[in-house]
C-alpha cells in the first residue's frame, strides 16, 4: 500500500515521525527541517478528513524519563507548523483514552518513546556483552512486542515516515508493523522520497557517478567506500581519513588524526580501486594550524595558519582542510558529473579559516546539478555545510537521515523500509 492510495477519512493513523530536532537551553527549536518534512504526511492524512497520532524520540534519554528530552517542548511548534491544535499524552505506553477521544482533522503527539527501553529494546543499568545483558535483552524482546502492540492499538493503519531511525529494528519503527495487515501500513512522503533518492543514486545511475566521501575515520566508512568503488567512477576522499591514506605510504602528517590500525586498509582501498577501475582523489595539500580547539570550532590565540602537501606536514601541526590545489583538483574531478553523493565535509567548515575545501565540493556539486546532475547530500555534517554555504536550493536530494542513509548506502537492508515492503 501507498499513501497515495489509502483513503485516511474516517480513520486514525499512527505515524512515526523523526522529530529529534535540536534545541537550546531554553528548549527552543534551533533547527525545524525534521519538522518540515514530516508536514506533507501529516497534512494530507488531516486533508484527507483522517486523524494523526504523531510519535517521535528526542536524544538518548536510554530508557528512563527525562523531561529535558520531552516531546512536549515542542508541541505548540509542532502545531504552529501543522496549522491544527496538537493535543500532548503525556506517557505514551497509557493514551488509549487520548486516542479514543480524537477526533478526525485532530492531532495528538505522544511523549518521547524513548523513555521505555522497550522502544529501542536495550536493557538499562546493564553491562553490555554480560550474562545479565545478554538475558535481560531477550526478555525486553517479548515486552518490546506488547509495547508495540500497544501503540498499535491506537490506531486504524501505521504510517512509517521517519527516515533517519529506518535502520533501527525499534518497536516504533519495524516491530509495530507487525499489527497492521498490508493494507494498513505504508510508508510516507518523507520516507518515500529518500528511498527514491537512495534508489536512484545505487540502483539508477547516470555515468559519470562521483562519490565523495569526507570524516575523520576510514573505519566509520570502510564498509560504505568498499560498495562504492564497485558502483562509481571517481571516489573522493577528504576529511580526516586524508592522514591515514598519507601516512600509510609512510608520508609525514604532523599531528595530524590517524589511524595507525588501519594504514592496511587504506591500501587496500587503493588496490580496490585500482582494480574496479576507479579514480581515487585524495588532497595533495592541507590547511593546517598549530593550534585548533576542537570543541568550540576555533582558532586559538596565537596560533598560526599554513599550508603543506598532505605527505610532508610538519610536527605541531594539524591538518584541518584540503589546500587550494586539491580544491580545484576536487572541483575538476566532478565536473561533468551526472550521479553524485556526498557524504561528510572536506575538513573543518566548522571554522571560517577551514571551511574552504567544502566549499569548493559544495559549489562544484551545484554546478554539476545545474547542469543536470542528481545529487544526493546526506549525513549531519555535509548538510550543514549545504545550509552555511546557502546551497540547499541548488543541490537534488538532501537527506534527513545520517547513519539509515550510510548504511543503506553500504547495501544493508533497512529494518523500517523491510516491516513495510517486506
Amino acid at each position: 500500500m501507498t499513501i497515495k492510495d489509502f483513503n485516511f477519512a474516517g480513520k486514525k493513523a499512527i505515524v512515526r515521525v523523526d522529530f529529534n530536532v535540536p534545541l537550546d537551553g531554553n528548549g527552543n527549536i534551533t533547527d525545524d527541517t525534521r519538522i518540515r518534512g514530516a508536514l506533507p504526511t501529516l497534512k494530507h492524512i488531516l486533508g484527507q478528513g483522517g486523524a494523526v497520532i504523531i510519535m517521535s524520540h528526542m536524544g538518548k534519554p536510554k530508557g528512563k524519563v527525562d523531561m529535558k528530552k520531552s516531546l512536549g517542548q515542542i508541541k505548540d511548534a509542532v502545531a504552529k507548523a501543522l496549522g491544527v491544535p496538537v493535543a500532548f499524552a503525556p506517557d505514551c505506553a497509557k493514551a488509549a483514552d487520548a486516542a479514543k477521544a480524537l477526533k478526525m482533522g485532530e492531532a495528538l503527539m505522544l511523549e518521547n518513546l524513548r523513555f521505555y527501553p522497550e522502544e529501542e529494546g536495550k536493557p538499562v543499568g546493564l553491562e553490555k556483552g554480560t550474562p545479565e545483558y545478554d538475558a535481560a535483552k531477550k526478555a525486553l524482546k517479548e515486552t518490546q512486542k506488547e509495547f508495540a502492540k500497544t501503540l498499535a492499538s491506537y490506531a486504524d493503519c501505521y504510517v512509517m515516515d521517519a527516515f533517519g531511525t529506518a535502520h533501527r529494528k525499534h518497536a516504533s519503527t519495524a516491530v509495530i508493523a507487525d499489527y497492521f495487515d498490508a493494507d494498513n501500513k505504508m510508508l510516507g512522503f518523507l520516507m518515500e522520497k529518500e528511498v527514491q533518492a537512495v534508489d536512484n543514486v545505487l540502483n539508477n545511475i547516470k555515468r559519470p557517478f562521483v562519490a565523495i566521501m569526507g570524516g575523520s575515520k576510514v573505519s566509520t566508512k570502510i564498509g560504505i567506500i568498499e560498495n562504492l568503488l564497485g558502483k562509481v567512477d571517481k571516489l573522493i576522499l577528504c576529511g580526516g581519513m586524508t592522514y591515514t591514506f598519507m601516512k600509510a605510504h609512510g608520508g609525514e602528517i604532523g599531528n595530524s588524526i590517524v589511524e595507525l590500525d588501519k594504514l592496511d586498509v587504506a591500501l587496500g582501498v587503493e588496490e580496490m580501486a585500482k582494480k574496479n577501475g576507479v579514480e581515487l582523489v585524495l588532497a595533495e595539500d592541507s590547511i593546517c594550524c598549530t593550534g585548533y580547539d576542537f570543541a568550540t570550532f576555533s582558532v586559538k590565540p596565537g596560533a598560526q595558519i599554513k599550508t603543506f602537501p598532505s605527505n610532508a606536514i610538519e610536527e605541531g601541526w594539524d591538518g584541518l582542510d584540503v589546500g587550494p590545489i586539491s580544491q580545484a583538483k576536487f572541483a575538476k574531478a566532478i565536473e561533468g558529473a551526472k550521479t553524485i553523493l556526498w557524504n561528510g565535509p572536506a575538513g573543518c567548515f566548522e571554522c571560517d579559516d577551514f571551511d574552504k575545501g567544502s566549499r569548493a565540493v559544495g559549489e562544484a556539486v551545484a554546478k554539476a546539478t545545474a547542469e543536470g546532475a542528481f545529487s544526493l547530500i546526506g549525513g549531519g555534517d555535509s548538510v550543514a555545510c549545504v545550509h552555511k554555504f546557502g546551497l540547499e536550493d541548488k543541490v537534488s536530494y538532501i537527506s534527513t537521515g545520517g547513519g539509515a542513509l550510510l548504511e543503506a548506502i553500504e547495501g544493508k537492508v533497512l529494518p523500517g523500509v523491510a516491516a513495510i515492503k517486506g
